[in-house]
């Protein structure tokens, strides 16, 4: 492949890429791999690994009222402060704090519990109808 030429003197070579007026190489399909390549593989195993969060749940202690602040607020990692504080203001700027509130009431379930209330009351209403 010949190498083109752009306005103003710019020459691209082949297996080059031209991003606004300067020109940077990029390696060819199948070239060869640089000695100092990134290795995805881990060399140390014995590393610690990162743990998964824990489920997002109401807490039973450091709560409030239902416990969905200090939940939201576990689950993030933040203070629990914060999180009330975000609330209120979406309650009074725009309505939106008092519907997520009961949203997280009726979705997040109780610390230790297998479900949350929605869940319990859909699953009781399927078992009334078999």
């Amino acid at each position: 492949m010949a190498p083109a030429r752009l306005s103003g003197g710019t020459l691209i070579l082949p297996g080059a890429i031209r991003v606004g007026w300067g020109v940077f190489p990029m390696a060819g399909r199948g070239g060869r791999r640089h000695a100092g390549a990134m290795n995805t593989t881990a060399e140390h195993p014995e590393a610690p690994s990162q743990t998964q969060p824990e489920p997002l749940s109401r807490p039973i202690e450091n709560r409030m009222l239902a416990g969905v602040a200090a939940g939201i607020a576990q689950y993030l990692g933040v203070d629990v402060t914060v999180v009330r504080i975000v609330l209120a203001v979406l309650a009074i700027a725009g309505g939106a704090g008092l519907p997520i509130y009961l949203a997280g009431w009726l979705l997040i379930p109780e610390a230790g519990a297998e479900q949350s209330i929605a869940g319990e009351f859909i699953q009781s209403r399927q078992n009334r109808s078999r």
